[in-house]
């Protein structure tokens, strides 16, 4: 195929994507209000307990077996590379932008973590029920791309609850005093009603203490703030760093409903007996199959309306420095995906990835996708940097149109 070929047939599912998502802004709009804050609420407990779990553990059931299981082990080594590269650009951003200390965190996040899963699971259909797909017969391309798209949301959904959320909690404990909330309130937090207490219920300072301010901020992000210099050598930092990640982790998050799903869906396609009871239609169990695919086909409309809905407070007076946006922009569409298809053509020569196409598309759109929309959640989690998090989110989506849809052309057509 040509480029406009692949081009024609990359920005369909892009098209689709910014249609539903349009949808979605409008529906939320005050006006309308049928996505407004508390439908947003309802309908994201449904998409976090219900439809994702069931579009995950269906999908990896039905095409993971244990002949397979072993070809897929670079995946989650792949999404932990785009975490750690994009760290590093993101950590050279906040050098060169100098943003306030208690943003540095949020930069970080935006620069390493990508949407792996909604976006994937959005476009992957899309790509392979398309007559001009260049990988094959669009049945199997959806069975096994959706399988590929399932395991990338579970293992980005675990990262991003055990990394990201502890570089912005770590960064934003040094939020100024006065800008600390004072009443409790409710968040929406990946589906979930998180109750932050009022100053009156509880008897805990605000003020973040030495402990709060550990050795993960010292590592990753500025180190000019901290009172006394200790020379303190980086294998101890980053031995201290990993036991605040284990103790401070979020575990209620990282063994998501979506997570679960996804260890599910692993046991019911290794186990070769559970599998001969649930997958295929002379199976005993096959109802139950039918019953999660349908469920979990409902998931992907619903994620995009709610993601155009969650994009509106980038429009109402949220403000961020010009230049950190051009540069999360710069990480997030130019430098990572250069240095994934430098990462991915260096394992496949090794023999390290499996010699198949759609494969190694999925392993290369991980590089190229837009920020995590859990972070917009985080941000709101600790309090600090919202608005500029809501805008970071609308330019960085409103240009994946055009990133996205030209990074899948010329992925599609290194593999091809």
């Amino acid at each position: 195929m040509g480029l406009l070929d692949l081009f024609a047939v990359a920005s369909m599912p892009v098209i689709k994507v910014l249609l539903i998502t349009a949808v979605g802004l409008f529906l939320a709009l005050d006006n309308v209000n049928l996505l407004g804050k508390d439908a947003r609420i309802q309908v994201n407990h449904l998409v976090h307990y219900v439809f994702n779990p069931a579009l995950v553990g269906g999908n990896l059931a039905d095409t993971i077996t244990f002949e397979n299981v072993v070809q897929l082990w670079f995946m989650p080594v792949n999404i932990l590379l785009t975490f750690i590269i994009g760290s590093v650009l993101g950590w050279i951003l906040v050098k060169l932008t100098r943003p306030p200390k208690h943003l540095e965190g949020l930069i970080l996040g935006v620069c390493s973590a990508g949407n792996l899963g909604n976006l994937p699971i959005i476009i992957i259909p899309a790509i392979c029920k398309d007559k001009g797909s260049p990988f094959g017969d669009s049945d199997v391309c959806y069975r096994y791309g959706m399988a590929y798209a399932s395991l990338s949301m579970a293992v980005g959904a675990v990262y991003i609850w055990t990394y990201v959320y502890n570089i912005m909690r770590v960064s934003a404990s040094i939020v100024p005093k006065d800008d600390y909330r004072t009443s409790s309130f409710k968040l929406e937090a990946s589906g979930e009603i998180l109750e932050l207490p009022s100053d009156e219920e509880t008897s805990e300072p605000k003020t973040p203490t030495k402990d709060n301010m550990d050795d993960a901020y010292a590592v990753l992000l500025s180190s000019n703030e901290s009172e006394e210099t200790v020379k303190v050598p980086i294998s101890v930092k980053i031995k201290h760093l990993l036991g605040k990640l284990v103790v401070n982790s979020n575990f209620r998050a990282i063994f998501s409903p979506a997570t679960l799903g996804a260890i599910v869906g692993f046991i019911i396609g290794v186990v070769p007996q559970i599998r001969k009871l649930m997958i295929g239609s002379d199976a005993p169990l096959h109802v139950i199959e039918d019953s999660v695919t349908m469920l979990g086909e409902a998931a992907v409309p619903v994620i995009t309306l709610i993601m155009g809905a969650n994009l509106l407070k980038g429009l109402k007076g949220a403000s961020a420095s010009f230049w950190t946006i051009i540069g999360i922009i710069a990480v997030r569409y130019i430098f990572l995906p250069i240095l994934g298809i430098l990462v991915i053509k260096g394992v496949t020569q090794m023999g390290l990835v499996q010699p198949d196409p759609l494969y190694q598309f999925i392993l290369l759109l991980q590089y190229a996708l837009p920020p995590a929309m859990a972070i917009g959640t985080i941000a709101q989690l600790f309090g600090a940097g919202e608005s500029e998090c809501s805008i970071i989110m609308l330019w960085t989506y409103v240009l994946a149109s055009v990133a996205v849809t030209l990074w899948s052309t010329y992925f599609m057509w290194i593999v091809a």
